[in-house]
């Protein structure tokens, strides 16, 4: 009778390991329809330049000193600083990018690379890439939500790169949320996750409209077209792909905890009405980050620089005047 079940646990337990290691690649994952090349979208001013091996969108203005890198946030791309591009090169030159997974930069699969392009460590070495080769010693980072965290990780690993930091409406908590814990991103990184990954990512279908509308204080300001405008990102190709794998890139360590060994200036600038991030945490981490200075735009809501470009400006050149 013991040698009974014995043989029986045995055929569960060969079950299991069958089922969760074939049983994923049963499910179907079929391709979404109308998706295209990122070459349907460019436009006039679009550049590209290989950074890392990763075919990098970017759009430049202006010359000479300073020079200001401008960074998107999450779902964005250059089309969110179209209303300052033009007052950043009165100032200097300008360079906004795609970051991966988003605009026209290249959306690389795993077979293609040997580290993951989308990790926030491969995104600090892509815009040490660009700076080099765009011949860019030293830069204003301008980062907006998940570019600001990006522009901090970057300015504590190359401050001598780093003339100051502009951050607007920061999300600069840093590493990777509880339901992500560093431990089981090997399980998101198995060929069997990785097929149903892109069936995960397809609920930003949903949720990235209300997240937009979220972002901005006054509705009436969010037009349809760029509403249409941040809604591309789902009819290019491998969109929900690159998501999944930036989703689950490699840990970063957390942000906060290092906001006090920041040695280059500092100004946030950020709309008191955010609703994405609360004005008490801008507040919080601007005591914690050395000599840093911050300005709270009334009625301006997550992305002061498209809502209330003109305020925005005013708060930047502020901080600019010597």
């Amino acid at each position: 009778m013991q040698k009974h079940w014995k043989k029986i646990v045995l055929a569960a337990l060969i079950f299991a390991c069958l089922t969760v290691a074939i049983g994923p690649f049963f499910v179907p994952v079929t391709e979404l329809d109308e998706l295209v090349p990122v070459e349907e979208f460019i436009e006039v001013d679009s550049k590209f330049i290989e950074v890392n091996g990763v075919t990098t969108h970017f759009k430049e203005a202006g010359d000479g000193d300073p020079v200001f890198i401008l960074l998107h946030g999450f779902g964005g791309s250059t089309f969110s600083w179209r209303e300052v591009m033009d007052d950043f090169s009165r100032l200097g030159r300008v360079i906004a990018y795609d970051r991966p997974a988003f605009g026209l930069t290249e959306r690389p699969m795993p077979e293609e690379w040997a580290e993951n392009p989308y990790s926030m460590k491969a995104n600090i070495e892509l815009l040490l890439g660009l700076m080099d080769k765009l011949g860019i010693e030293k830069a204003i980072l301008v980062g907006n939500s998940a570019g600001g965290g990006l522009a901090v990780a970057f300015a504590l690993e190359y401050p001598q790169r780093v003339e100051s930091l502009i951050l607007v409406d920061p999300g600069v908590g840093g590493g990777r949320g509880p339901q992500f814990p560093a431990w089981a991103l090997p399980l998101m990184w198995t060929p069997q996750m990785r097929h149903i990954g892109p069936l995960m990512m397809r609920d930003y279908q949903e949720t990235l409209p209300n997240t937009i509308q979220r972002e901005w204080y006054d509705s009436t300001k969010l037009t349809d077209e760029i509403r249409r405008e941040y809604l591309k990102v789902f009819r290019i190709e491998n969109w929900d792909r690159a998501l999944y794998e930036l989703t689950f890139a490699p840990a970063y360590p957390e942000l906060r905890p290092l906001l006090p060994q920041l040695s280059v200036p500092v100004f946030i600038v950020a709309g008191r009405e955010d609703r994405l991030i609360r004005a008490f945490y801008f507040e919080a981490i601007a005591t914690e980050i050395p000599n840093a200075r911050l300005t709270l735009l009334p009625q301006c809501g997550h992305v002061p620089h498209e809502e209330c470009p003109l305020d925005f400006m005013q708060a930047v050149m502020s901080y600019l005047e010597p």
